[in-house]
């Protein structure tokens, strides 16, 4: 068994010269999600870890999370957006469709 049943990469790099994550606001959309795990009770060992990584390589479609170990990359928008994946993907086990990349 894994460490973690479900583990979340935020992308929250920063580019000078092209589009990124981080022209979003990517770097507070993962510090919510972080907050709003630990909030519901979720976050830590045999739960969910949210992390924040460096460029993902996929800067056009951003912002990006993915969720591993099911390998689901999402876009997303909003606060809602994440309240979404959360939910559904994280608590729920089913991927969150309309926002899957």
């Amino acid at each position: 068994m894994s460490y973690y049943r479900y583990h979340a990469f935020f992308c929250v790099n920063h580019r000078d010269d092209e589009a990124c994550c981080q022209d979003h606001d990517a770097q507070a959309m993962r510090d919510y999600a972080k907050q709003r795990c630990k909030e519901l009770g979720v976050h830590g060992p045999g739960q969910v870890r949210i992390n924040q990584a460096g460029c993902l390589d996929r800067c056009a479609e951003g912002p990006i999370v993915v969720v591993y170990p099911d390998n689901v990359w999402y876009r997303y928008d909003s606060r809602e957006d994440i309240d979404r994946i959360i939910e559904e993907h994280l608590i729920g086990g089913t991927p969150v469709l309309d926002l899957r990349l």
